[in-house]
């Protein structure tokens, strides 16, 4: 089942898309009264649907797999309304904070196990957001941006980049993106914010990714290790791109997260009920 609300935000209303676990994962999971949510954070100028409709696919092929997933665009992206450019990196975790407030307090989701999936420069976001929120227990990172700043001038290219500066905005596949919101990724650096998150890490990158290099995927999981507390670990996917756009690539994304997350959850209940 799936369902569709609007979260209003300072920023403008949030078009989201909430799914509720099916078949017998849902029959099992009403028993128990709450499920795990994962939240799916888009990328730059992305939207809930994903390039070739990836976050749709996964969604639907976490919440068969017992996991509630909610979808939503950002404030000036897919159906929310709202200026992507005004508010610029901070705005994108206040809102995916304020998704958190929304989902956190309702009957059927486990506060105790809230997932951020971002990627791109959603993946950002939500290392950002998971530093700051102890609500969030554990993260999955695909093809995250680890500069933001750099990462996205290589993506609209230094002209713009320098037209936004020099004029004060310019506008990007319709998009306006301000001085403001490029100054705010000059203040974010996600790698010192690694030691702030205590939870469980799952990173997935692909080696032909032209868009954001797959060496962060490496970097992220040596700072990660870093932690005293929570474990890291990694998929590099061969010949995947930024977006994992083959239908290979796509399956070996969704099935090694599905995986990851179920054997997470297992060795998370097998431990819980060991201690009590």
């Amino acid at each position: 089942m799936e369902h569709y609300i609007h979260i209003p935000t300072e920023h403008g209303e949030l078009s989201t898309v909430i799914h509720y676990p099916t078949g017998n994962h849902h029959e099992e999971s009403k028993q128990q009264s709450r499920w795990p949510l994962i939240i799916i954070c888009h990328g730059f100028i992305g939207n809930k649907i994903g390039t070739d409709r990836l976050f749709v696919k996964a969604a639907r092929k976490f919440n068969a797999n017992g996991f509630m997933v909610l979808r939503f665009d950002y404030a000036g992206c897919g159906e929310s309304t709202g200026d992507y450019g005004a508010g610029g990196l901070e705005a994108l975790v206040e809102q995916t904070r304020r998704v958190i407030d929304y989902v956190f307090d309702m009957d059927c989701v486990d506060p105790s196990r809230i997932i951020l999936l971002g990627h791109s420069l959603g993946g950002a976001a939500a290392i950002l957001a998971s530093a700051r929120d102890s609500r969030v227990k554990t993260l999955v990172l695909w093809s995250s941006v680890a500069q933001p700043l750099n990462d996205i001038v290589h993506i609209v290219g230094e002209s713009k980049y320098e037209a936004a500066i020099r004029n004060g905005s310019v506008d990007y596949l319709g998009y306006s993106l301000t001085r403001k919101f490029f100054e705010s990724l000059s203040k974010q650096h996600p790698f010192q914010h690694t030691s702030k998150f205590t939870g469980d890490v799952f990173l997935v990158h692909g080696t032909s990714d032209d868009v954001i290099p797959v060496d962060y995927c490496f970097q992220y999981q040596r700072m990660f290790w870093l932690r005293s507390t929570g474990q890291c670990d990694k998929e590099v996917i061969l010949q995947a791109d930024h977006t994992y756009s083959t239908t290979e690539s796509t399956d070996q994304l969704l099935n090694k997260t599905n995986e990851w997350l179920l054997t997470t959850e297992k060795r998370k209940k097998e431990w819980n009920d060991w201690t009590i």
